[in-house]
C-alpha cells in the first residue's frame, strides 16, 4: 500500500471518526493532508499518523501528547522518539493501574452495599 490515497470522506470512514475530528486534527497539525482545490488526499505518510493517533487516544494519550511525539520523528529521529514512548507509556501504564484500583475498589464496595441492602429486605 505504498502509494495508497484516501479522500476526505474515506478517511473518516476508515478510522471511523467524524469530518469535524479529521478537520480538528489538521487544524492541530496532527495531520498535513495534501490539498487539490477544496479535495483533500490523505497518503501514505498520513494514514500511518492517523493509525498512531487513534492507538494514542486508546491508550489514553492527550493529543498534544501525541502531536509533540509524532513531530519528534522529524525533528530528532527515530531513537529519540521511540525513548519518548517508553517514558510516555510507563507514565500512562502507571495510570491505568491507578485507574484499574480504584474501579475494583468501587466494584468491590458496591456488590458489598448491594449484598447488605439485600440482606435486609
Amino acid at each position: 500500500m505504498p502509494h495508497e490515497r484516501l479522500t476526505f470522506k474515506e478517511m473518516c470512514a476508515r478510522f471511523d471518526v467524524t469530518p469535524r475530528t479529521l478537520r480538528y486534527y489538521e487544524y492541530i497539525e496532527l495531520l498535513s493532508p495534501e490539498k487539490e482545490g477544496r479535495s483533500r488526499f490523505y497518503l501514505s505518510r498520513e494514514i500511518g499518523r492517523m493509525k498512531l493517533i487513534m492507538r494514542g487516544r486508546k491508550y489514553g494519550f492527550s493529543l498534544e501528547e501525541i502531536r509533540q511525539w509524532l513531530m519528534m520523528y522529524d525533528t530528532e529521529g527515530s531513537q529519540a522518539q521511540s525513548s519518548a514512548f517508553i517514558a510516555l507509556a510507563d507514565r500512562q501504564l502507571a495510570e491505568l493501574q491507578r485507574q484499574k484500583a480504584e474501579i475494583e475498589e468501587a466494584i468491590a464496595e458496591l456488590g458489598q452495599l448491594k449484598k447488605d441492602i439485600s440482606a435486609q429486605n
